[in-house]
């Protein structure tokens, strides 16, 4: 007779206080239903993928070493999170990712408990969890703080500024750096296993701690000298490195998939540590998955894709990319002009400078995941006559203002600024979502501030910001494909500060500032239906505002709307602002500003999103109508 098959131990586990149950013994097999699961769950909703696959044994070891959720976990960026969201009550809703109404992509405070800390961004595990660890001393509770980010994110200045903070503190806080790409020391097999057991064991860290107790007779001076003789001393074990200089006791390199070693080196830790630990697992993104493994760039955010073959599903054809287009475009500059270069923070092929790249290798910069170095060094550049392209995406970008505006913008130097991501982004949700780049850009003085309307006025304006050197200059563009307009062979000079007239009509204007122009034209087909003329003007410029169009619509018209896919204070505040001052608001025109609403809106895919913004060509009609009022409304449904 044969045996019932038995339960998966991945049904066993609804919460990490069920994993904490099983034996040890049974994790390898946990970790590898749990590897299979999110395989199976990324195939369906797509996201990322590598990131969270290299992280899959370490997720299983800290939830069944450390007490969470009262044990804090901090995952840096949070990509990587995914097998932690199934092992902590979310797996029946792991299908829902990145959905509308659905899990989030990221760690998510309002979503779970376990989620100690909401992210998106990089570098901010190590300063969110000190505080919490601070926090807890203060109050007196106990708990352990475990933060865990990536290689790539370390190389952020907000990381060790966190690891200096730290380490001076001496805090009781626990860092694990997950080396997943570029291991500064690769482990050396089951010598290295042992060594790093040792090291986090007991016996020297009870050393340590008897050097400092002996010492608290003797001065600060001995205690400093034994301490670094003890430090001196482990070095030559395991080798002395930066963060031990900075005050960690530091362990590793480890293997990150050999969950005996991690569970016995976090357990270690979790009871003798009495200061900072920074742990150094290696990693490899995409474990276990032989495409990702093979192609890790590739499957880091992934579509939908086939789990027998690991075929991503493909866009249907259309129009390209607005990315692409400004990679493109930026080579063509390039070619005509050696003094152009390109910089990114760690996202090549995310902003298109890898097709720069490729071409020009000497004159692309990646500086790593380092915005605010990315600024200023490009303000350098500017400083000795290059013409730097810094490309950032938007919410990126706000990591680096104070230097855009100390660093670039007060000494007027001509740093363009190419902005990927503006406006909604879909899945990513808000922490992506490019909502504030013409607001906090368009209040600096002397700032050119620019936003496409479609990728053939992309083209035109990488060729303005390549000839345009009187100071900096950005603009905006989204993320997705263009909207399939005839595309010129190269790009024109723009007039600063003009827009354009793209349907002349005579009782309502719409202005509109970026992407939003399709939506425009399709609400004009729709007015012009009803009986209301409608002008369509595409503004360009959100800085140096063109007045002269502004005022011919405002006195031509009887409803003027602005269009934007921005945050308020952007540009139609400034319009507003122009209008107010010139007293264009006393005559009886009906003005109304449309952007993003006042809000850090959920995931949902783009169109959904712009709908329920009220920023697609029905939303802009409701919006013509409600400023004529009732009779305008009933006009319209008439028709």
């Amino acid at each position: 007779m044969n045996n019932p098959p038995e339960t998966p131990l991945l049904d066993k586990v609804k919460l990490p206080s069920d994993l904490r149950k099983l034996p040890e013994s049974d994790l390898i097999q946990l970790a590898a239903e749990l590897r299979a699961e999110m395989i199976d769950a990324v195939s369906v909703t797509g996201g990322h993928l590598g990131a969270g696959l290299g992280v899959v044994e370490l997720t299983v070891a800290i939830h069944h070493v450390f007490n969470t959720p009262e044990d804090r976990l901090v995952w840096d960026v949070s990509h990587q999170c995914y097998p932690h969201k199934i092992l902590t009550g979310r797996r029946d809703r792991i299908r829902t990712l990145r959905k509308e109404g659905g899990l989030s992509g990221f760690a998510k405070r309002a979503e779970s408990e376990y989620d100690a800390f909401g992210a998106g961004h990089s570098s901010t595990s190590i300063s969110a969890g000190l505080g919490m660890a601070v926090a807890r001393d203060l109050k007196g509770t106990g708990n352990n703080v475990i933060a865990v980010i990536g290689d790539g994110a370390m190389s952020a200045g907000m990381a060790f500024e966190a690891l200096n903070n730290a380490g001076a503190m001496d805090a009781r806080l626990i860092v694990i750096l997950n080396d997943n790409d570029m291991s500064i020391a690769p482990p050396t097999g089951a010598m290295s296993a042992y060594l790093a057991r040792l090291a986090s064991g007991r016996t020297y860290m009870g050393i340590r701690e008897i050097g400092k107790k002996l010492t608290a007779y003797l001065g600060k001076t001995v205690d400093r000298a034994i301490t670094r003789a003890v430090e001196h001393a482990r070095g030559y074990v395991t080798g002395g490195t930066l963060f031990e200089e900075l005050g960690f006791y530091h362990i590793g390199p480890i293997d990150g998939h050999d969950l005996p070693t991690l569970l016995s080196v976090l357990k270690n830790v979790r009871d003798n540590a009495k200061g900072p630990v920074l742990i150094h697992a290696v990693t490899r993104k995409g474990k276990g998955y032989a495409p990702a493994e093979e192609a890790a760039d590739k499957y880091h955010g992934v579509s939908k894709f086939d789990v027998i073959t690991g075929a991503q599903a493909k866009a249907p054809a259309n129009a390209p990319s607005y990315t692409k287009i400004f990679g493109e475009t930026l080579v063509q500059e390039a070619r005509e002009d050696d003094r152009i270069v390109g910089i990114t923070a760690a996202m090549p092929s995310g902003t298109g400078l890898d097709i720069f790249g490729k071409e020009f290798p000497g004159r692309t910069f990646d500086v790593g995941i380092a915005e605010q170095h990315a600024v200023t060094f490009a303000a350098g550049l500017a400083s000795e006559g290059m013409k730097p392209f810094c490309a950032i995406y938007s919410t990126f970008l706000q990591r680096a203002y104070d230097q855009v505006v100390h660093d670039v913008a007060i000494q007027r130097l001509p740093v363009r600024f190419p902005i990927d991501r503006a406006g909604f982004v879909g899945a990513d949700g808000p922490t992506h979502a490019g909502a504030f780049d013409t607001a906090y850009l368009a209040n600096l003085p002397g700032f050119v501030v620019m936003a496409a309307a479609d990728e053939a006025e992309l083209r035109h304006m990488v060729h303005t910001a390549a000839v345009y050197d009187e100071g900096p200059v950005s603009f905006r563009y989204p993320r997705g494909n263009g909207v399939g307009v005839e595309m010129p062979e190269r790009g024109s000079f723009l007039e600063i500060g003009k827009g354009r007239i793209v349907k002349e009509g005579s009782k309502v204007a719409i202005l509109s500032f970026g992407t939003r122009l399709a939506a425009s034209l399709s609400a004009a087909e729709m007015l012009d239906s009803a009986g209301l003329s409608t002008t369509v003007a595409d503004a360009r410029f959100a800085k140096p505002l063109d007045h002269d169009l502004i005022r011919r619509l405002a006195s031509e018209h009887e409803v003027l709307i602005t269009v934007e896919e921005g945050a308020v204070g952007g540009f139609g505040s400034h319009v507003l602002q122009f209008l107010a001052s010139e007293g264009m608001l006393e005559n009886g025109l009906k003005i109304r500003p449309m952007s993003l609403p006042d809000e850090f809106t959920d995931q949902a895919s783009p169109e959904e999103m712009y709908h329920k913004a009220g920023l697609d060509a029905q939303g802009i009609v409701k919006t013509v109508f409600a400023a004529l009022g009732r009779e305008g409304a009933a006009k319209l449904f008439r028709a």
